[in-house]
């Protein structure tokens, strides 16, 4: 494939990428496109030779590091929402944590990403487990038909210190289950055993109380092609637990400084 090609297939993996990273599918589809638009006005800036996932990343980094984390400077053209506006959130350290353990970069890949040495690259991450783990402890409710997989997801998120409100498989469960105990953050399947929807059993709970959302599903391309509304957060099948961590993290970390902001105003 040309290099034009593989930049098309990874697409995708940018979306989740910087959806996780500004915590809206609309700010972070707005740096993925801005990405393409000096991809396409200089071409050269992904060479024949070169890892192409590598340097695509490495060219959103250039774009992403360029602008002022308070949202000051944003891409020309572009009327990015609040959500981008970090304030105090130390974003390196965010961004070599998810190229780790999100999109699963070597720690040398992240290095070529981030601009820095594979040693830096350990000292963010450090500092950003750090950052993110401090006082984001939270009620989790998962929605998942499968018995394995909600028992995986129970004994990861209960290992991260967190505290699972209960288990439902289907949209009527977690209607039901939420009406009883409301969580801080959902874990969703998308497609529930009796033919219900994941997407449908969030939407029903959003409508009465505000909450983060991970979904998680089997064919994540579908839900990261920046032609609809689609998740912010998304973790694919089969997980793995650094991945989990990673996203719970972020949809936590994100709230917090929302809810930070709301009572500086």
């Amino acid at each position: 494939m040309s290099p034009a090609q593989l930049v098309v297939q990874y697409l995708p993996y940018l979306r989740r990428y910087a959806r996780a990273l500004t915590g809206s599918q609309v700010a972070g589809d707005a740096y993925v496109a801005a990405t393409l638009e000096t991809l396409v006005s200089d071409p050269a800036a992904i060479g024949p030779h070169s890892n192409v996932k590598v340097s695509l990343f490495q060219v959103f980094t250039r774009i992403w590091n360029s602008l002022a984390v308070n949202g000051e400077n944003e891409p020309a053209g572009r009327d990015l929402p609040a959500e981008i506006r970090l304030g105090q959130i130390t974003a390196l350290p965010r961004q070599a944590f998810l190229l780790s353990s999100l999109e699963g970069f070597s720690e040398e890949e992240a290095a070529v990403i981030l601009d820095a040495s594979v040693d830096r690259v350990r000292e963010l991450v450090d500092e950003a487990g750090r950052e993110l783990a401090a006082d984001i402890a939270t009620d989790i409710m998962i929605i998942e038909d499968e018995p394995l997989i909600a028992m995986d997801l129970e004994s990861l998120v209960e290992g991260l210190g967190h505290r699972v409100t209960g288990v439902a498989r289907t949209r009527t469960e977690a209607v039901e289950l939420a009406s009883s105990k409301r969580p801080g953050l959902i874990l969703a399947d998308i497609q529930l055993a009796d033919g219900s929807s994941g997407l449908d059993a969030v939407n029903d709970l959003l409508q009465t109380f505000e909450v983060p959302v991970i979904f998680i599903t089997a064919y994540p391309e579908r839900f990261l092609t920046g032609e609809r509304p689609e998740p912010a957060f998304l973790i694919a099948k089969p997980f793995q637990p650094a991945n989990v961590s990673a996203v719970i993290s972020q949809a936590l970390f994100f709230q917090q400084t929302a809810r930070r902001r709301e009572r500086a105003a």
